[in-house]
């Protein structure tokens, strides 16, 4: 028998989930809004409530000066909303914590994952299966082409040209929130100690992610360094410092960039990127399409990226899906 999940409804600026009268990831404020993390497509500030992880709320304080109405909401736990809606937040393995968020209303279940990974990271849990009955799916990088390599092989590139070039720093523009503190974080676990050089904009979101335990080793600024002491370092700033002024400050780097779109040859040329490194906090296409079967849900939705790739490949596996219609989602910088 058809069903229509008629409580759950997909608008342009976000999903409507009606009987509570509340939005999930919504691009404009609202009374009510579940936040499945604190990128700044899916976290915005001006809504009289938001419902979140704690960790998503301190990046959203941090980042958007919001506290107003914060509900923190731990990971499998439950909450219940009005009219009858229940709403518990599971890992989605993205960014520091990011969640998929379960809804239970009328004897169904609706998963909206936000954005996720299913590659192992140690700055978040890892993203949990859960049955459901509609699967909410992104898909940033939803084409066969998109296939992440191991972040082991990534970081070994980056460690093997550096031990090349003593003299030289390496420069890693990398997304100030989630992709910059794991690839530190990769970077100890594959035994490299010494000090890493961070741009001062990306400071205070690695304090906070040091704060809820996630452990980056000793960092040290750029600005409160001698150019000389640089040499033969890791330096990691934002994407958009890569060509940039500040740049000058270093000792002969050689510029390389973590994003799953250095798969695509012509943006690391755009980027004027030396070294790129496939490193991708997003599912590729084999994890999309895994995760799928996995769930094994009624109906898919596909709500931002490659939707017609995606919406392909269910039509193909006799399985149902739709695209939604959905604004203000960005590819970020991955």
């Amino acid at each position: 028998m058809a069903r229509d999940f008629a409580w759950i409804r997909p608008e342009p600026h976000g999903i409507h989930v009606v009987p509570a009268d509340c939005w999930i990831d919504p691009s404009q404020a609202v009374d009510c809004a579940l936040v499945t993390h604190g990128h700044a497509d899916h976290a915005r500030g001006g809504h009289g409530r938001t419902v979140a992880t704690p960790e998503t709320l301190a990046i959203m304080k941090l980042r958007y000066a919001t506290s107003d109405g914060a509900t923190p909401v731990a990971y499998h736990e439950t909450i219940r909303l009005p009219g009858g809606v229940d709403a518990t937040y599971i890992p989605a393995g993205h960014v520091l914590g990011s969640a998929q968020i379960l809804l239970e209303h009328a004897g169904e279940r609706v998963v909206v994952t936000g954005d996720y990974k299913r590659m192992p990271d140690p700055t978040c849990p890892p993203f949990a299966v859960t049955a459901c009955d509609v699967f909410i799916t992104e898909a940033t990088f939803g084409l066969p082409v998109f296939c992440h390599p191991p972040i082991g092989a990534e970081i070994g590139k980056l460690l093997d040209r550096l031990a090349a070039h003593p003299d030289r720093c390496v420069l890693v523009g990398a997304y100030a929130l989630g992709k910059a503190q794991r690839v530190i974080a990769e970077l100890r676990a594959a035994g490299h100690h010494d000090p890493i050089y961070i741009h001062g904009a990306m400071e205070k979101m690695c304090r906070l992610y040091q704060d809820f335990g996630v452990d980056l080793g000793e960092l040290r600024l750029v600005s409160e360094a001698d150019k000389d002491a640089m040499r033969g370092h890791v330096v990691v700033c934002p994407p958009s410092a890569l060509n940039d002024r500040w740049s000058r400050r270093l000792p002969d780097p050689i510029t390389a960039m973590a994003s799953g779109w250095m798969r695509v040859r012509q943006r690391a040329r755009q980027r004027n990127v030396e070294l790129p490194l496939v490193i991708s906090d997003h599912a590729d296409w084999g994890e999309l399409t895994r995760t799928v079967e996995e769930v094994d849900p009624y109906e898919t939705w596909i709500t931002h990226g490659r939707e017609e790739a995606l919406l392909r490949w269910h039509q193909l596996h006799q399985r149902r899906a739709r695209a939604l219609a959905l604004v203000g989602y960005e590819d970020e910088d991955d």
